[in-house]
């Protein structure tokens, strides 16, 4: 698990490497780094959805449908996505997730960074980080799709997202509604 110490890319709008920070420097100032998010499957085709520990940094207590963190220093983002994974998850032996697309988060308020989208199926039994997940449950997809549109519970910002930019993307093809 990264530690606010930890050293960070900070990369510009192009996703270029401008500098490194410690993250929690990064996250204090708004600057953009990268996260890697992992959208994993059970045997099933349920989703893993958990909560967020209070003592996160980053949107604490809220839910969210993605397994996954922030690129440390030199990472590259399949690394990443699969460093995350298996430690959020509590697995080893994960197969390697398969890259899906990019985007941009920025929620206008300092919170900025280059998320790259993953899915993975996982057939292990999972024991997620007690540091990192609350609670946690492998959902059918219209369950989480029926909790995001009624409300009740308060979903990470960049993980819903990632997930509307996923489901635009099926519904679309791989370059969504315009393109791209």
């Amino acid at each position: 698990m990264m530690s606010a110490e930890e050293i960070i890319d900070i990369v510009d709008a192009d996703d270029r490497v401008v500098g490194r920070s410690p993250r929690g420097e990064a996250y204090a100032r708004g600057l953009r780094h990268r996260c890697a998010f992992v959208l994993v499957r059970d045997a099933g085709g349920r989703l893993f959805v958990h909560r967020r520990t209070a003592a996160k940094q980053v949107f604490p207590s809220l839910y969210d449908m993605f397994v996954g963190g922030v690129v440390g220093a030199g990472e590259g983002y399949d690394e990443a996505a699969l460093r995350e994974a298996e430690e959020e998850l509590g697995v080893s032996g994960l197969p390697r997730p398969a890259y899906l697309f990019k985007f941009l988060y920025d929620d206008g308020a300092g919170r900025t960074w280059w998320s790259a989208v993953y899915e993975v199926r996982c057939e292990l039994p999972v024991r997620p980080q007690a540091e990192e997940v609350t609670w946690h449950a492998f959902l059918p997809e219209d369950e989480v799709e029926r909790r995001l549109g009624t409300g009740g519970w308060e979903w990470v910002p960049d993980g819903r997202a990632a997930y509307e930019r996923l489901r635009e993307r099926r519904a679309h093809g791989p370059g969504g509604p315009d393109g791209r």
